[in-house]
C-alpha cells in the first residue's frame, strides 16, 4: 500500500506498540504531525520545551520497561533535546528520538533551522540515522527500536528530512532485521559463571552491589534468591534502588558519596564484592584506588566495555543480569555468616539516618522520610538532582520494585517534573509523587501547564530552602562558607500552581506534614505542596571529594573512619 514517509513512520510506531509520544511540532515535522491525526491510538503530549519531551520519554521508558518516544523539529527543537538524550545515554534508558530535518537538497547549506543533529549527538547516543531515502524508513524504525531496547539500552535518533516525510512509496513493515555489527551478549559464558561461583564460595565476608542493570533486566527475584541463599548483605548504587526490598534484613542501603555508614563500611571490609549491573561510577566508588581494597571483585554486566573501565575485577561475567544470576545461583553454596552479618547489622543500628535538629525549622529529611514511608506498591517516586535527591535515596522505603526514578549519571536538574509526566503516562493506575528542589523545579516548571492539559493527578512536593542546596553544602564544608551565587529567589509556588489551575498548599511545620500528604493523596487532580524547610540543612553521611569510602562525615562534628 502506498504511504508517505510521515505515514510510514506512524504505521511503524504503531507496529512497535507505541501508545504515547512527547514533543513539539515545528516547520520540518508538520507533515509528520499532519499524519499523526490519522492515528488516534498514538497519544500526543504537547510539552512546553523539547528538553521536557526527552525527560518525559525517559520517565515513560523507565516505568514501562520499553522505549519512550520524543519528537522535535530541526535546529533549536533538535538541540533542545540534547540534554535529555545525554541523560538517557548515561542512565541506560531506552528511547527513540525523532527529529525533523531540512530537505535533503538544503543539507549543508545553512538553511533556516538546519543543524547537524546526528553529528551533535554522536558522543551521547547509542546509534543514529539520517534518512535519505523513504524506502529505508520502515527498516530504520525497526532497527532503531531493536537497538534502543536490547543489550545495554540507550537512546537512538532518527533524523528525517522534510522531503522524505512527504515522499510516497509502498509500505511493508519488516518482520526481521539484519545487523551484523550489533550482537549484544546476553547469555553468559558458562566457564566465566563457574569461575565467579568458585570465588563466591570461598568468601567469608561478601557484599553484593546491585546496580541499575538488575532493574533493567528485571532480575529482582534472582537477586533476592542469591542474597538469601548466599547470606550476603546487599548495597545499592543510587540507580539500583528499587532492585531489592528496603525492608529486607540483608539490605544496607545506598553506598558511595552519600551512602550509609553500614553500606560503605561493608564494602571496605568485605573480602569479596559481587557487582551486578553497575559501571562503578565515581559517586559510588569515590577514590577508586582505595575502593574495596580488601576484596576480590567479581563484575557482572551486559556491556563488556564496562569491565575493567573503572574498577578492575578478578573475574567477570558478560551478560544480562537475570540470565547470569539464573546460571550462577545454583552454583553458589549456602553459608553461615553469622559473625559478618552481625557486624554489618551493628554498623547499621549504630549509625542511623537522623533528621536535623539544629533549628526549629522544618527538616527536609523529615519531609522526605514521610513521603517515602507513605509510599506503597502503587507509588512511583520521581526526583530531580541535589540535596532532596540524596535525602530521597537515603530514605527510600517503597516496597515497589523499580519505584524510584531519578537522574543519575548526568545529574540533570529539571528532570523531575517532565519525568513524572512520563511515568504517569506510562502507568496511569499508579500514584506518582514528585520530589523537587526549588532550584531544579524552576528549570522546567513550565511543564505544570502540560500536567493540567493532560489531566495528570501528579502529587508534587517542592523542598524550598532558598538555595541551590547541594552547591551551598559544598561551599559550606569545603569553601569556608563562601556562598557564591547559590541564594535563590523563587516565586510563590502556591500562587504559581493556582495560576495553572492546580490546587496547592504551603507547609512549614512538622505536624502539618501528615495531613498535607493525606490531602494530596485523596485529591482528584494534580496537587502541589510547598515545603518551606531549614535553609542550611546538610545531607549526611557524606564522603568528601577525593576521599575513600572509609572517610565519612556523619555530622558536622563527627568523621567516621
Amino acid at each position: 500500500m502506498k504511504r508517505t514517509g510521515a505515514q510510514i513512520l506512524c504505521e511503524s510506531l504503531v507496529c512497535e506498540g507505541v501508545d504515547v509520544i512527547f514533543g513539539i511540532s515545528g516547520g520540518t515535522v508538520i507533515p509528520l504531525y499532519d499524519a499523526f491525526s490519522e492515528y488516534p491510538q498514538i497519544r500526543r503530549v504537547l510539552v512546553r520545551h523539547e528538553q521536557a519531551a526527552a525527560h518525559a520519554a525517559a520517565g515513560y521508558a523507565r516505568t514501562r520497561h520499553k522505549a519512550g518516544v520524543c519528537v522535535a523539529t530541526s535546529g533549536p527543537g533538535a538541540t533542545n533535546l540534547v540534554t535529555g538524550i545525554a541523560d538517557a545515554y548515561m542512565d541506560s534508558t531506552p528511547m527513540v528520538v525523532i527529529t525533523g530535518q531540512v530537505a535533503t537538497r538544503l543539507i549543508g547549506k545553512d538553511a533556516f533551522q538546519e543543524c547537524d543533529i546526528t553529528g551533535i549527538t554522536l558522543p551521547i547516543i547509542k546509534h543514529n540515522y539520517l534518512v535519505h531515502d523513504v524506502n529505508d524508513l520502515a527498516r530504520i524504525v525497526k532497527e532503531a527500536f531493536h537497538i534502543a531496547q536490547t543489550g545495554r539500552p540507550g537512546p537512538v535518533l532518527i533524523d528525517i528530512p522534510k522531503n522524505v516525510q512527504l515522499a510516497v512509496t509502498d509500505f511493508e513493515y519488516p518482520d526481521t532485521i539484519t545487523l551484523p555489527g550489533y550482537a549484544p551478549e546476553t547469555q553468559p559464558d558458562p566457564s566465566h559463571v563457574m569461575t565467579a561461583a568458585t570465588l563466591l564460595n570461598k568468601a567469608e565476608r561478601p557484599v553484593i552491589i546491585s546496580g541499575r542493570g538488575v532493574i533493567i533486566s528485571q532480575a529482582h527475584e534472582e537477586l533476592r534468591e542469591l542474597a538469601e541463599k548466599y547470606d550476603a548483605p546487599v548495597v545499592h548504587t543510587m540507580l539500583g534502588l528499587g532492585s531489592f526490598s528496603p525492608h529486607h534484613d540483608l539490605n544496607l542501603g545506598m553506598l558511595g558519596h552519600h551512602g550509609t555508614v553500614a553500606a560503605n563500611r561493608a564494602v571496605q571490609n568485605a573480602d569479596l564484592v559481587l557487582a551486578i549491573g553497575t559501571r562503578f561510577g565515581d559517586r559510588a566508588t569515590m577514590r577508586t584506588s582505595d575502593f574495596a581494597c580488601k576484596a576480590v571483585v567479581v563484575h557482572i554486566d551486559i556491556d563488556p566495555a564496562e569491565i575493567g573501565k573503572n574498577v578492575v575485577p578478578l573475574a567477570s561475567v558478560v551478560g544480562d543480569a537475570r540470565a547470569v544470576l539464573r546460571s550462577l545461583n545454583p552454583l553458589v553454596h549456602p553459608a553461615n555468616r553469622r559473625e559478618w552479618l552481625q557486624q554489618v547489622r551493628t554498623w547499621r543500628s549504630e549509625h542511623p539516618l537522623v533528621p536535623a535538629s539544629r533549628t526549629e525549622k522544618l527538616s527536609a529529611r523529615t519531609v522526605i522520610r514521610s513521603i517515602c514511608r507513605s509510599a506503597d506498591d502503587n507509588t512511583i517516586i520521581v526526583t530531580g538532582v541535589g540535596q532532596h535527591q540524596m535525602f530521597t535515596a537515603q530514605e527510600y522505603a517503597s516496597p515497589r520494585t523499580n519505584g524510584l526514578i531519578s537522574s543519575g549519571g548526568l545529574g540533570t536538574m529539571g528532570f523531575e517534573l517532565p519525568a513524572a509526566i512520563g511515568a504517569k503516562m506510562a502507568s496511569a493506575a499508579d500514584s506518582v509523587w514528585l520530589i523537587a528542589g526549588d532550584g531544579g523545579f524552576q528549570m522546567t516548571m513550565q511543564e505544570l501547564s502540560t500536567v493540567v492539559q493532560e489531566g495528570l493527578p501528579i502529587r508534587m512536593a517542592i523542598i524550598s530552602n532558598g538555595y541551590l542546596g547541594m552547591v551551598r553544602q559544598w561551599q559550606d564544608l569545603f569553601q569556608q562558607r563562601n556562598y557564591v551565587d547559590v541564594a535563590l529567589h523563587a516565586p510563590d509556588f502556591v500562587k504559581l500552581a493556582e495560576a495553572y489551575g492546580i490546587t496547592a498548599i504551603r507547609v512549614d511545620k512538622e505536624d502539618e506534614i501528615g495531613p498535607a500528604l493525606r490531602q494530596a493523596n485523596v485529591h482528584n487532580g494534580p496537587f502541589l505542596i510547598d515545603f518551606v524547610v531549614d535553609a542550611e540543612e546538610n545531607v549526611y553521611p557524606m564522603v568528601a571529594p577525593g576521599e575513600s569510602l572509609d572517610c565519612m562525615i556523619e555530622c558536622p562534628q563527627k568523621v567516621v573512619a
